[in-house]
């Protein structure tokens, strides 16, 4: 299980420093890379130019509480630069937040023992070494974390990389880096596992595979959360979501629930008679609903079904379809997180 309270993150001072070859040397004379930064809060940290990274002070995570369940897959939604990975690497102690906590079945990750065994994690499918084999990169994280080295081999199987296990990582697809990915999270063999856009560069084949691979461990007790930015995927994958903006929590609740909360709600009607369509029109326009046409059939809003249904009878329309729609997953997303996007 995992639990954040009050989790807190707040962008540090850009350093004075660029790394040069190797070298630390003042902004003013790093030379022709002196566009680059690295920071040095932590690995892995953004390196992009200085005048795209965030404002020093500025809140990445904002007071953000919630809980994931085992035996459940919970989606992890939000816009770009909601807070999502910065959220993930708090959970996973490579940042250390401002204020508030994260832990792991009761602890924070930094206190477990041979942490692959309690959560496996893929943040990142391009944070391997190109020139290591598959087998050598997993070999070297089971002797870390006391794996017995058979499971290089399971696991490798698992995701479907056995007979490309000794590859160099530099030659593989961003789809098999993903399932390679995949494989390290499930080294551990742990009740705890975290996924950042993982179906990201895999085919359809692929998507499919991971979906029901998420399902069995959720079905088996383990946490599963799943960050990602496929509505569709998270509608046919998860149990629970979790959608943040700007840092801040927008919902904590299942995916059902969280479609009927949208507001775009509307309902298919189609009769097999043109002249009755238009008159149904005209009477629908008169109770104050929008009417529009799409391929033989009237999409209504404004009203809901039974009022249609009683409208057409009191005017002696005979109905071939009359079909109630909520809001679909990625509608309410959008209409929810409307005020939260970075990005337009």
């Amino acid at each position: 299980m995992i639990e954040v309270h009050e989790l807190t993150k707040r962008y540090g001072r850009p350093s004075r420093f660029r790394r040069v070859g190797g070298i630390r040397r003042p902004a003013s004379t790093a030379g022709p890379a002196a566009g680059r930064t690295v920071s040095a809060a932590a690995p892995g940290a953004d390196t992009g130019p200085a005048a795209d990274r965030p404002a020093a002070g500025r809140l990445a995570v904002d007071r953000l509480s919630f809980s994931v369940k085992p035996g459940r897959v919970t989606g992890f939604l939000g816009p770009n630069g909601a807070g999502k990975s910065t959220a993930l690497r708090l959970i996973l102690g490579l940042n250390e937040p401002t204020s508030g906590t994260a832990t792991v079945d009761g602890r924070r990750f930094r206190e477990l023992p041979r942490g692959l065994r309690h959560v496996g994690a893929l943040l990142d499918a391009h944070d391997v070494h190109g020139g290591r084999t598959a087998e050598a990169h997993l070999v070297a994280l089971a002797r870390t974390n006391g794996i017995p080295r058979r499971r290089v081999g399971e696991v490798l199987d698992e995701v479907g990389l056995g007979g490309a296990g000794r590859r160099r990582i530099g030659g593989y697809s961003l789809g098999m880096r993903q399932r390679l990915g995949i494989a390290a999270a499930l080294l551990g063999d742990p009740p705890v596992l975290l996924f950042d856009e993982p179906v990201n560069g895999l085919d359809p084949e692929g998507v499919l595979w991971a979906r029901g691979l998420f399902r069995r461990l959720a079905a088996e007790g383990r946490t599963v959360f799943v960050s990602s930015h496929l509505m569709s995927e998270m509608e046919h994958t998860a149990d629970d979501l979790v959608v943040i903006g700007r840092g801040r929590l927008i919902a904590a609740e299942s995916v059902a629930a969280f479609a009927a909360r949208g507001t775009r709600r509307s309902v298919t009607v189609r009769t097999a008679d043109p002249a009755a369509a238009r008159s149904l029109v005209d009477a629908l326009e008169a109770e104050g609903a929008t009417v529009r046409h799409r391929g033989g059939r009237l999409a209504v809003t404004g009203a809901d079904a039974d009022r249609i249904g009683l409208l057409a009878f009191r005017h002696g329309i005979p109905l071939a379809e009359l079909t109630a729609h909520a809001s679909s997953l990625e509608e309410t997303f959008m209409e929810l997180t409307a005020d939260s996007v970075e990005y337009r």
